[in-house]
């Protein structure tokens, strides 16, 4: 009897972590596909010169909404320090440099070839977390990995809408986006104090001077001072979107590897790019099909599916019990 009251109450708080995965995850997922979206109408559509100008408008609402949240008692984090900075490295350079190249490879490429190369951040998170943080993966969780990677290579095989400086971008951020993931995991861990609302807020702080340099040395403010669309209200609400969409994926992201695995994170990211992947087919007109660029997509898209089924599944009293099991 005791021992089956034992049972049911593992099964209950199994139910209620799974939840609390599975919302985050759907909550990153949701905010993730937004601002892509978001993102390619400002950069292509309305042909906004400079994706710079735009990490720096979402680094600052970051720091806007969370300055005012904790001024008005609604949050809290460590005030400014001597430390500060140290306790947060390498998440500020990691953040902008991802900010950069991914936006930077949203405006080159087109939306499914762009989902499909940031596939190769999985491979190189699940590589990063069997290094730095010891996680070793399920051979499911391999399988399905090794799925979204193949998918990715078979579609970009024969990319007629090939650009080398968007697959530049994109490489790097992929390499970013998996150190942004196994870091943040490792610093939620052993920076309890700092918490996830000061981790975003002094990664944008710092990193924003570095941002306004780079955007100075590349002639970027010049552009954005000439574009002809500041009056035009429907791409000011866009802007706005985007900049705002900035601090709402930072925190989903946080939310995600703090419930999750970073591996998670980085998969709930391109998953969520399966509708961003169809949806980038009818929108931005830069859309090249063929049939291997189609077939890789739907290999990868399969990949995963199989490792949101592998993750999120809900676990039986013996899974649960097993000592040593890693449900990822």
């Amino acid at each position: 009897m005791a021992e089956t009251r034992e049972d049911e109450s593992l099964v209950d708080s199994s139910v209620i972590t799974s939840f609390t995965k599975i919302s985050t995850a759907l909550f990153y997922a949701a905010a993730s596909m937004l601002i892509t979206v978001v993102n390619k109408s400002v950069l292509t559509s309305y042909g906004f010169p400079s994706f710079q100008f735009l990490a720096i408008c979402q680094m600052f609402m970051t720091v806007i909404v969370l300055f005012i949240a904790k001024s008005l008692g609604k949050l809290k984090f460590p005030d400014i320090n001597r430390y500060t900075f140290i306790d947060t490295f390498p998440m500020p350079l990691i953040y902008l440099g991802n900010i950069e190249f991914g936006l930077g490879g949203t405006k080159e490429l087109s939306l499914p070839m762009f989902t499909m190369l940031r596939r190769f951040s999985i491979l190189i998170t699940m590589l990063g977390e069997y290094y730095l943080l010891s996680i070793r993966p399920k051979l499911s969780v391999k399988i399905s990995v090794g799925l979204m990677v193949s998918g990715a290579i078979i579609a970009s095989s024969n990319d007629l809408g090939f650009n080398f400086h968007g697959y530049i971008y994109v490489l790097f951020s992929d390499v970013l986006t998996a150190a942004n993931g196994v870091f943040t995991k490792k610093k939620l861990n052993s920076k309890k104090e700092m918490g996830k609302y000061g981790l975003m807020y002094y990664s944008s702080l710092f990193m924003m001077p570095p941002a306004l340099i780079l955007m100075y040395l590349s002639g970027d403010l010049e552009k954005v001072y000439r574009y002809g669309y500041w009056l035009h209200i429907p791409f000011l609400i866009q802007m706005f979107v985007s900049s705002f969409m900035g601090f709402i994926l930072n925190y989903s992201i946080m939310l995600c590897t703090q419930h999750n695995s970073a591996l998670t994170t980085t998969i709930i990211g391109c998953l969520k790019n399966i509708f961003v992947t169809y949806l980038g087919m009818f929108i931005g007109g830069d859309y090249v099909y063929t049939l291997n660029n189609f077939i890789g997509i739907n290999i990868s898209v399969i990949g995963s599916l199989f490792y949101t089924y592998v993750t999120f599944r809900p676990s039986t009293p013996a899974q649960i019990k097993t000592p040593g099991t890693i449900n990822v």
